[in-house]
């Protein structure tokens, strides 16, 4: 590649001296000034005079003289003629001979002029020029799932139009313009298609989406009526692959054949339906309930199972079902900034049904996300992990108003939009956060309180769990070298509960006597009272009932395992 890169200089540096060559000859000779030049009738007879006149002075020129070379000779303007200079183009023609001797020599040596050029280029870009761009591993991108959603999707269902440009009819979802759409009708017939400005599916639309391909999470629940007959089938599956503007059925494609129950749902829910069937002479039972998620998931194909074959009156839903797929395990991949169910990456954990994810950036913002592979997410990310609403964080923030560094403590609200938790004003920003149960915060002072100790702050006792729009409590007034959380506390809560009903630990237990002693006196009586009754029939049972309530009117033991039961 050098070699060639050299080859191609030479021959520019080589057509410049030739053109200048014949300019310095052309002006220093003054041939525009020959009468036979000045009287040319055309430009044909003024480039054989030149041509005459060049070989008539035997120029020695690095090629022969072409045609394109004198109409150059032409184009010079009277301008350049007069501010022409023999010495500066002599010199300009030896500069141009230096260049094409040192070009040579290089060529003559490639292997040292190869090295040199690579520690020239070591020694231009290399210290104070250091990389700044990232360098990532970069994941197979599908452009439908990447693309924005630029577009409302609008459908008008009675009559069979769907697509973006129809506004004034009934929303349907938000889309982008390369997505494609699944269509199905009243009659069980499907289609999926690009989605357009305005298309028409076909009357009696009852569904419309975006269709994703290769999605096994989708499922649909459907009963149909078969053909003319009495007879309905149900039937659970999916739609992962399919031909494009290709029409499919539900049904087994039967004349007459239509839906009499369909729901779409994202992660294969499985809801529970009551039949309502047509009043009949021989039929006892008119109304069952069926539940969805006792057929399997098929394929699009599938017939399905007899619902029944008697007439149905009506279909409603009796109650909203929940997912059968089992939740979805969900990794995030820090190299590409996605979602994959693949593996790559760090576990975030199994979702299902309305589980989100929180996503915290360094710039002290939150947003909880839907776990659809399709995400993206910024490179500012702090914390990504499932929404867990009961998680309490703590920030260490700046806050540029106060001009002081602030502690909180607070759970992330439930919001659809992005919330920032620290202060807006300019010039704030986040030191750091951690989700620890117990933190601790250390204070290194610095400046003139350089000589004070390092100070350990518990932060579940310094302030107590806050609201997410709360500034917090300040940390100190005192001028700070470094802030950061040092290792979190380890509590046992629950430990301190059973010493809090456990008593006095230096074992009296009189208390403890006085809390027991109703219930075991209220349980003696009613012991006596049985035994008077059963005395004459059971006296054996009444002997082991009087012996029994004498073990009870025993003083509890000072471990307190009765009365903590008792408590």
């Amino acid at each position: 590649m050098l070699k060639q890169e050299l080859l191609i200089h030479k021959s520019e540096l080589e057509e410049s001296w030739q053109l200048q060559s014949l300019e310095k000859w052309f002006i220093e000779k003054r041939i525009y000034k020959e009468k036979k030049y000045e009287n040319a009738k055309s430009t044909d007879d003024a480039l054989d005079f030149i041509h005459d006149k060049a070989i008539e002075h035997k120029l020695e020129l690095i090629r022969e003289i072409t045609r394109d070379d004198l109409l150059k000779l032409l184009e010079i303007r009277m301008k350049r003629i007069l501010k022409f200079n023999v010495d500066k183009a002599e010199e300009d023609l030896q500069k141009i001979l230096d260049e094409i001797k040192k070009v040579q020599h290089n060529l003559d040596n490639l292997i040292a002029y190869a090295i040199k050029y690579y520690q020239d280029i070591k020694k231009k870009y290399g210290v104070g020029r250091e990389r700044k761009t990232e360098i990532r591993n970069f994941d197979t991108i599908d452009t439908a799932k990447v693309a924005v959603a630029n577009e409302k999707l609008y459908a008008n269902y009675k009559e069979g139009f769907v697509g973006y440009g129809m506004k004034k009819e009934e929303y349907v979802c938000e889309c982008s313009d390369i997505d494609d759409i699944i269509v199905i009708r009243k009659d069980g017939k499907y289609m999926v298609s690009k989605v357009s400005d305005k298309a028409f599916f076909g009357k009696d639309i009852i569904h419309v989406a975006v269709f994703k391909k290769n999605d096994k999470r989708t499922i649909y629940n459907a009963v149909y009526r078969h053909g003319r007959t009495s007879t309905s089938y149900i039937k659970r599956f999916a739609v992962t692959s399919i031909t494009r503007d290709k029409e499919y059925d539900i049904t087994k494609g039967e004349a007459g054949s239509r839906l009499l129950y369909f729901t779409a749902n994202p992660n294969g829910e499985a809801e529970v339906i009551k039949v309502f069937l047509k009043p009949k002479p021989k039929i006892r039972k008119l109304v069952f309930e069926q539940d969805f998620a006792e057929l399997a998931i098929k394929g699009r194909d599938a017939q399905g199972n007899i619902l029944t074959k008697n007439d149905i009156h009506k279909i409603t839903l009796k109650e909203e079902g929940v997912s059968t797929l089992g939740g979805r395990r969900v990794w995030f991949d820090a190299e590409v900034l996605r979602l994959n169910a693949d593996g790559r990456g760090t576990f975030l954990g199994e979702f299902s049904g309305e589980d989100k994810i929180l996503v915290i950036t360094k710039d002290g913002n939150c947003r909880l996300t839907n776990f659809d592979l399709s995400n993206h997410y910024e490179e500012n990310i702090k914390i990504i992990e499932k929404f867990d609403p009961q998680k309490i964080f703590t920030v260490i923030h700046f806050d540029a108003e106060q001009e002081f560094f602030y502690l909180k403590r607070f759970e992330i609200e439930e919001a659809t939009k992005e919330l920032s938790f620290i202060s807006e004003v300019e010039n704030s920003y986040m030191l750091d956060i951690s989700d620890d149960k117990f933190p601790q915060v250390k204070i290194i002072f610095g400046g003139k309180h350089e000589s004070r100790e390092d100070e350990i702050i518990d932060a579940e006792e310094f302030i107590a769990v806050k609201g997410i729009k709360a500034r917090g409590k300040r940390l100190t007034t005192f001028e700070i070298d470094k802030i950061l959380f040092d290792e979190p506390l380890q509590k046992e809560v629950e430990e301190d509960e059973n010493e809090e009903i456990s008593g006095d630990e230096n074992g009296t237990d009189d208390i403890e006597f006085e809390i027991i002693e109703p219930k075991e006196e209220e349980e003696k009586h009613e012991t006596q009272k049985e035994v008077k009754k059963e005395e004459k029939k059971k006296p054996t049972e009444s002997k082991k009932e009087d012996k029994d309530n004498k073990k009870d009117d025993k003083k509890p033991s000072e471990g307190g395992g009765q009365m903590t039961l008792g408590f």
